[in-house]
């Protein structure tokens, strides 16, 4: 029984990062990465995301935060952390 309220509360918690990570998106990130404007790879781009995560996420976070190309710094999302730009990465690039 406790397995199984421990599994149900680990669920519950990766579904509302999940949801969390998906408003963030639809917020700042959609605008660029749904449509590919200003060149920004657009979401679940396997052939476009492929070179950029070959950099490795620390480089691809750097270019999150201070801007690259048309994307300005941080990317429209001034409140994101660095895990929340890891996560959106993530979402974006799978």
């Amino acid at each position: 029984m406790r397995k199984l309220m421990v599994t149900l509360l680990l669920s519950g918690l990766a579904m509302a990062a999940s949801a969390n990570v998906e408003e963030k998106f639809k917020a700042s990130c959609t605008f660029c990465h749904s449509t590919g404007a200003a060149g920004a790879p657009k979401v679940g781009d396997k052939a476009a995301w492929a070179p950029r995560l070959e950099k490795g996420m620390e480089t691809l976070l750097k270019n999150s935060k201070s801007g690259i190309g048309g994307m300005p710094p941080m990317g429209m999302c001034n409140t994101c952390t660095d895990e929340d730009f890891k996560a959106l990465i993530e979402y974006m690039s799978k």
